[in-house]
């Protein structure tokens, strides 16, 4: 079964919306891989930590090694490698590459802000993705 992938698009701000997908991911269950630069993903990190203690979401950024229990019982992971939580069926891509190792995957989440390098780069990734026949879905959120 091949990757659904998810493109929202128009996001302005991308921190809040994704710590709003992560909330929701790990309410249904879902271990997912963050991918992103280190200075994104770190202040992601960092937005993560300081929800609502009701809306606490499980993470973990990884900076170098990690016991491997630690890494398959943590829910939400904060990498900037694809390979770094293979364990992980869902990717929330937050970088500016396509996920090329899309095999293993059940989803494919990317946020988009309206910036015209995010836009373009987002192109690029829509077009390789529909190239490797992927399921597609298309939101606009200007928000």
């Amino acid at each position: 079964m091949a990757a659904e992938v998810s493109f929202y698009t128009g996001v302005s701000d991308r921190l809040h919306f994704a710590t709003r997908l992560l909330r929701k991911a790990y309410g249904s269950g879902a271990q997912v891989l963050v991918l992103g630069p280190a200075s994104l993903l770190s202040r992601l990190d960092a937005a993560l930590w300081t929800q609502e203690p009701t809306d606490f979401v499980p993470h973990l950024l990884l900076k170098g090694g990690v016991d491997e229990g630690l890494l398959r019982a943590t829910p939400i992971v904060l990498a900037e490698r694809q390979d770094a939580a293979p364990h992980c069926r869902t990717v929330l891509n937050l970088g500016a590459d396509f996920m090329a190792d899309v095999a293993a995957l059940d989803r494919v989440l990317e946020v988009l802000s309206s910036e015209p390098e995010q836009v373009q780069a987002g192109r690029r990734r829509y077009k390789a993705y529909r190239e490797m026949g992927l399921d597609i879905k298309h939101h606009e959120v200007n928000a």
